[in-house]
């Protein structure tokens, strides 16, 4: 369940837990208020309670602490690199061990099959930090012929996100981590007496970082009791993942599943940047070579209402795209989200119309992706103001 529109808080089920997997820092913050959602098999909280957008000011001017159900999937082996050359649509093999790159997976047909980060932990060794879906079983039916092992280390998955993340995490580590670790830097550092694995990465556009444990090395809780101390000094407070949702749709960044999926190539999606045609062959890779390299998914504003899912853009009376995603904007102080139109075209600048769910119809801006800050200086640390 990628959906964390403010319907969706009502729009809940019962389900079985026994074949999903429960986190193990639930008990650290869990209410009779929590709404919780399906993400790569795994329970994570959407909401607990609190107010999302006092929440996401927290974020913005200090720190949130967030348990995010993204899962590592291992892939090592001698024929790790040419693998995941197979499979990845990005150069693999100038990916230089304790760093991390964004990379997508497509079908044969040409669509995004998954998208995520991979990290190169050590010779023949990665991580592929997936999103929603059956990621490594889809690894395991592309690798005969490569001698490689695709496992679950059963790492879970922390952020810290805000202008004071890296003060906490200098804190947290006892110094090991400072401000020369880069963006998309990553390595083992110790935490309170427990190795686990770092990244200057996150999922909200802001400084941030990501915090993956060791399976059954790792004492979870133990580990969040040191980073809720480490955090405390410096204002961090835990959030749902609601605050999160508002941030990352700002950040420009994609959900697998709800504004992205295989019916899109890369192209349509904005990912051209992710995908090296120039290199071997990789799945999906004779599809784009005859594909249309124009984009279809664009940002939306409106001034005048939330821009919902289900939602039609209108040219005049034509219908032309549809909107997969849509929050109000605490930054913007407007209605935001994407839009995914049904041919290439010119839609930046232009003023269109939204029809709503409900029958009501509101002028909307068509607007190039991020919201602000494209140049990722904010996430970079370059950008140190805070609103």
């Amino acid at each position: 369940m990628n959906l964390q529109e403010p319907e969706d808080l009502k729009n809940t089920v019962r389900v079985s837990g026994r074949v999903f997997e429960e986190s193990p820092y639930v008990s650290r913050y869990e209410t009779d208020a929590m709404v919780r959602g399906m993400y790569a098999g795994r329970f994570f909280p959407i909401f607990n309670g609190e107010d999302p957008v006092q929440k996401y000011w927290v974020m913005r001017r200090k720190a949130l602490i967030f348990d995010v159900p993204e899962k590592p999937v291992e892939i090592s082996g001698p024929d790790a690199i040419p693998f995941l050359e197979k499979v990845l649509a990005r150069t693999i093999s100038t990916l230089k061990q304790g760093r991390g790159r964004y990379a997508v997976a497509c079908t044969p047909q040409g669509g995004v099959f998954m998208d995520g980060v991979l990290f190169h932990l050590a010779a023949d060794r990665y991580w592929y930090v997936q999103a929603d879906g059956a990621f490594e079983t889809w690894l395991l039916a592309f690798s005969g012929g490569f001698d490689v092992t695709i496992s679950d280390p059963h790492s879970r998955v922390i952020q810290i996100q805000g202008p004071t993340s890296q003060a906490i995490m200098h804190a947290a580590s006892a110094g090991q981590i400072d401000d020369t670790m880069g963006y998309f830097h990553a390595g083992f550092f110790d935490l309170g007496g427990q190795e686990v694995y770092v990244s200057r990465t996150g999922f909200t556009g802001e400084l941030g970082f990501e915090i993956y444990s060791q399976g059954d090395k790792t004492d979870h809780l133990a580990l969040w009791d040191h980073l809720m101390a480490s955090g405390e000094p410096h204002g961090m407070e835990f959030s749902a993942t609601s605050s999160m949702t508002m941030r990352r749709i700002e950040a420009g960044i994609l959900g697998n599943g709800s504004d992205i999926d295989p019916s899109m190539t890369p192209f349509e999606a904005g990912l051209g940047w992710v995908v090296d045609l120039a290199k071997d062959d990789f799945v999906g890779r004779a599809a784009l070579l005859d594909a249309d390299q124009r984009p279809l998914l664009y940002g939306l504003t409106c001034a005048a209402a939330l821009p919902a899912v289900g939602s039609t853009i209108l040219d005049g009376d034509k219908p032309v795209g549809r909107m997969t995603m849509g929050v109000r904007s605490p930054t913007l102080d407007c209605g935001i989200g994407y839009v995914l139109f049904d041919e290439p075209g010119d839609w930046p600048g232009r003023t269109l119309q939204i029809r709503l769910p409900s029958g009501e119809s509101h002028p909307c801006e068509i607007v190039e992706l991020p919201f602000f800050d494209p140049e990722k200086q904010i996430a970079r640390g370059l950008d140190r103001s805070i609103p």
